[in-house]
């Protein structure tokens, strides 16, 4: 089981699963993501191997300078196109995606930072702790999944400090 502890000389990656903060900033705060504040907060004072925002790209207005911002603050951005399906419906996600990231970067740090309050990353934090991995889990509280929260080693809960976290 991974240490509790924080320390300076842990090495850290930082997974933002921007969907999932995005929608969830605006139905409960009509706000958006501080990704600095974000990122500052997840790395916690350890040393950051890599921070990786994973964004859909649906052609909104801002966009590109959203993602150049991200590129700005530390952030290397992995981009996805919406997929529209024949009924009209849409969908993009990144689940896949930041898992094998995570288990890939495994070998490489001493923690992994998932920001995101999805349920189905639960399995995820038992395995990379069963690899030796710290797992912490920045998200809001309303929208995170139980067995998320159990499963990771810290739970930090955005919106217990919303000025920090949001714009």
């Amino acid at each position: 089981m991974a240490t509790n502890e924080l320390h300076a000389t842990q090495r850290v990656a930082l997974l933002a699963d921007s969907q999932n903060l995005y929608h969830t900033a605006q139905s409960l705060y009509a706000r958006n993501i501080d990704y600095a504040e974000l990122l500052d907060a997840g790395v916690a004072g350890r040393e950051l191997t890599r921070a990786i925002a994973y964004v859909i790209k649906a052609n909104a207005p801002d966009e590109e300078s959203f993602f150049d911002a991200l590129v700005d603050i530390g952030y290397e951005t992995k981009i996805k196109e919406i997929k529209t399906f024949g009924d009209g419906s849409k969908k993009a996600d990144w689940d896949v995606g930041m898992s094998l990231d995570a288990v890939s970067l495994a070998s490489h740090v001493d923690g992994v930072v998932l920001c995101t309050g999805d349920g189905d990353f639960s399995r995820l934090c038992s395995h990379l702790q069963h690899e030796g991995v710290r797992v912490d889990v920045l998200s809001f509280s309303e929208s995170t999944a139980e067995e998320l929260i159990a499963a990771a080693d810290r739970f930090v809960d955005m919106s217990e400090d919303t000025e920090r976290f949001l714009l």
